[in-house]
């Protein structure tokens, strides 16, 4: 039998959502320095902060139906004494923690678009945190739930009593957990997380999308914050991305801080192939990521403008992000309950 049009449609579909499980499970963000909890869940409260974040992302501006991300985070520590410095000084940034607490909750919804296929999530994240010394050694975990969408209406389909697509379920739910460790002191931080841990089955219909699964992801990210003078830092990181299918990514970043009001800096991407090496060389998917931002008293402002290598960059003038952030200290947060821990 011939295939028709409609089930031609579908199952270019369902191979995007294979695609997109095994090369972005999870929302690609240039900021994510800024906001490290969206990667890890043990960075849940781990600087003593109750903070909302808002990450905007519009990517390949000028295409039609081009991914956007949405995702807003919220993350706290329960303390019995903060150990956060009033002060902006770079230097002393190292306070005691002698009185913190060390339970950590945060969560966070999102929302990715991709033409036709959406997906919308919401997680839920423990961190316990250890102070060893000058230093803090952070542990956490997270269970998320994400809900995969098919707009039907959004398909060019010949049929629209077509078996194939009634059969086919425009929306499908899908569970799984994310484990993470952090450890971070003055001037190091770095991470390690498992992302998709249990590999949970995504499943359209008994057929087409049967076997398709989320891939277990591993993520290493670390930096160091090195002073040049009193008012003025440094800050190379990197963030490695393999999934169980030797899918590699590489981000390397280096930021310049001023009092810690004001920051610039910029990020080399490599694409999503099976060797960093030749899509580092041969710059094949790769994007190159200018970022500025600032600080007004406990708000903060970022953006970052990805340039992309590939051959879809003739049809593009690149991708935007928008971070906005507010941060509230101890005194905003002692109340009496906390004392239980």
């Amino acid at each position: 039998m011939k295939i028709s049009h409609i089930k031609k449609t579908l199952i270019v579909t369902v191979v995007l959502i294979s695609v997109n499980a095994k090369a972005q499970q999870f929302p690609i963000y240039s900021q994510y320095m800024m906001n490290g909890f969206l990667l890890n869940p043990a960075v849940a409260g781990h600087e003593g902060y109750t903070s909302v974040n808002l990450t905007v992302r519009e990517q390949w501006l000028g295409l039609k139906d081009a991914p956007s991300t949405y995702a807003l985070s919220g993350q706290t520590r329960l303390l019995k004494n903060s150990y956060i410095s009033r002060s902006r000084s770079v230097k002393k940034r190292d306070r005691a923690m002698s009185r913190s607490g060390r339970v950590g909750f945060g969560g966070y919804i999102f929302k990715d678009s991709n033409g036709a296929l959406s997906r919308t999530g919401i997680s839920g994240a423990y961190g316990y945190h250890l102070t060893l010394r000058r230093s803090q050694l952070s542990l956490g975990a997270s269970l998320s739930t994400f809900q995969y969408k098919i707009d039907k209406a959004e398909l060019n389909v010949e049929d629209e009593n077509d078996r194939l697509l009634l059969e086919t379920d425009s929306k499908a739910f899908i569970t799984d957990a994310n484990f993470g460790a952090y450890y971070s002191d003055r001037n190091i931080y770095a991470g390690f997380s498992i992302q998709n841990i249990f590999e949970s089955l995504l499943k359209l219909n008994n057929r087409e999308g049967a076997g398709f699964k989320l891939e277990r992801h591993y993520l290493l990210m670390a930096g160091y914050r090195y002073d040049l003078i009193d008012f003025l830092f440094i800050e190379p990181s990197f963030l490695l991305k393999i999934s169980e299918k030797s899918f590699t990514q590489l981000d390397t970043n280096i930021k310049f801080y001023f009092k810690e009001d004001y920051w610039g800096g910029i990020s080399y991407r490599t694409g999503s192939g099976s060797r960093v090496a030749q899509e580092s060389i041969s710059g094949r998917g790769s994007s190159l990521i200018i970022m500025a931002g600032a600080r007004v008293d406990k708000y903060y402002f970022g953006y970052a403008f990805d340039y992309t290598f590939s051959s879809i960059s003739s049809k593009t003038i690149g991708s935007h992000e928008l971070m906005l952030a507010v941060k509230f200290g101890d005194s905003a947060r002692r109340y009496r309950w906390l004392n239980r821990y």
